[in-house]
């Protein structure tokens, strides 16, 4: 089967080249001339585990190619799918320029009839706004309009795809849904996972997906709040929580919070799809301030501890672990660990920070505000204080030793609740965690 895919970044290469592994002849079409010239090279432009062999295998077998060529791309493609972004305005809700425009390139490319589905996250009834925008370019050539949204953890994007947990098609006529069921087929061989329903249910899913994720995650960092206040165990209030089948461990972990591309626009832009058609979701409104709050809270520590009577760290030096705003990504929007730096540097602390994937993205945005270190020990040296944020593999099971013997002062903070405090105490260390009573060294 033809396929195009509008957009290279981390939605629209992990398709294309995930459809092309499974034998699709795929293009994928960017605006962006260096970006798909690097492509062309082999150059993957984002920090994606395993997609740099999918891509080099799929590319050097001649199923994927790239293109800034929309027309040409789509010319016979059977489906098309447009993962463009969808950045908030300036009143949160999903700026769809790119979506339409996308959609207008299209109609100008098609040569016969086309399923043409949206992947970016958009709010309901854009699938619409895209059938007009290709009718007024499509020169009466006959198409369909799809939504088909993405659920691809970033870290974990190319497994996600590649084995995916359900593929939701919303469509509206039979022709659409038997094509978009033929390209997931393969995908879907062990278990038939696709789910098919109409378009603006399949709109409104994404947005409800990741507002329930985010929920939970807020929920439980209330709740680590409050345990901190009243004595309690967060880890163990946790487990016992997780082990109820009706609720499942899954984003039940405490930390400073979330960030990345998804969570935080993807709720903003559906409180305002809720605003705009007069209702009020309160929830979601909860989740968005109290995850504003918790990423304020590792900086907050820091300063409770180690600040003078003035609220100052002056003279302290802070070492910071992971800058992504999670694993295995370097991707830094909305990086719980920004805001950590921001509020350590804005008390007078020099920061020094260190992330195995995201330096260069972080330097970018944050320039000379931090120090950047070449390693996770080289960071610590000198250090008055440790701050864990991005739960890196390689920070899990650090030498405490040898931090210990590097660092000036004794205080771990651990903002994700992956350290033993044990063995913390007994390197020598004060140890502070989310949610958890604080340990002095012995």
């Amino acid at each position: 089967m033809k396929v195009a895919v509008i957009g290279t970044g981390y939605v629209g290469l992990v398709a294309g080249t995930g459809f092309a592994d499974f034998g699709s002849h795929v293009t994928c079409v960017d605006i962006d001339r260096a970006r798909i010239a690097g492509l062309e090279k082999g150059v993957v432009p984002i920090y994606e585990p395993g997609l740099a062999d999918l891509l080099q295998r799929n590319t050097s077998r001649g199923r994927l190619t790239f293109t800034t060529d929309v027309a040409g791309a789509v010319a016979g493609a059977s489906v098309i799918f447009i993962a463009v972004g969808t950045p908030p305005d300036e009143g949160g809700r999903a700026n769809l320029d790119q979506v339409i425009a996308a959609a207008r390139d299209i109609g100008r490319g098609l040569t016969g009839w086309a399923v043409i589905a949206t992947k970016s996250t958009v709010p309901v009834g854009t699938a619409d706004r895209v059938r007009e925008a290709v009718t007024e370019t499509a020169r009466g050539t006959p198409f369909s309009v799809a939504s088909n949204p993405e659920f691809l953890k970033e870290g974990d994007a190319v497994n996600d795809f590649m084995k995916p947990a359900r593929v939701v098609l919303g469509v509206d006529d039979e022709r659409a849904r038997q094509v978009l069921e033929d390209l997931y087929a393969p995908f879907v061989r062990s278990r038939n996972r696709i789910q098919v329903m109409d378009i603006r249910s399949a709109e409104l899913l994404k947005y409800a997906a990741n507002a329930m994720l985010a929920t939970r995650i807020s929920f439980m960092n209330e709740l680590a709040l409050l345990a901190e206040k009243v004595g309690a165990d967060i880890e163990k209030v946790r487990a016992g929580v997780g082990a109820d089948p009706r609720v499942g461990p899954q984003f039940l972990y405490p930390g400073p919070g979330f960030g990345g591309s998804c969570f935080p626009k993807d709720l903003v832009a559906l409180l305002a799809t809720a605003s705009d058609v007069g209702h009020e979701l309160w929830v979601v409104d909860a989740v968005v301030r109290a995850n504003e709050r918790q990423k304020k809270v590792l900086a907050a520590r820091v300063v409770e501890h180690l600040g003078d009577e003035r609220g100052r760290l002056d003279g302290r030096r802070v070492a910071v672990w992971g800058l992504s705003f999670k694993p295995e990504t370097d991707d830094i929007r909305e990086s719980p660990a920004l805001e950590a730096v921001r509020g350590l540097a804005a008390a007078g602390a020099e920061v020094v920070g260190y992330d195995p994937a995201a330096m260069a993205n972080v330097r970018a945005e944050l320039g000379d505000l931090l120090r950047y270190a070449s390693g996770a020990y080289e960071a610590a040296e000198g250090a008055d204080a440790l701050v864990l944020v991005t739960e890196w593999h390689e920070f899990r099971r650090p030498d405490f030793s040898e931090i210990r013997a590097r660092m000036r002062g004794d205080a771990l903070f651990d903002g994700r609740n992956v350290w033993s405090a044990d063995q913390a105490r007994r390197a020598g260390f004060r140890y502070y965690a989310i949610g958890r009573p604080a340990l002095s060294s012995s």
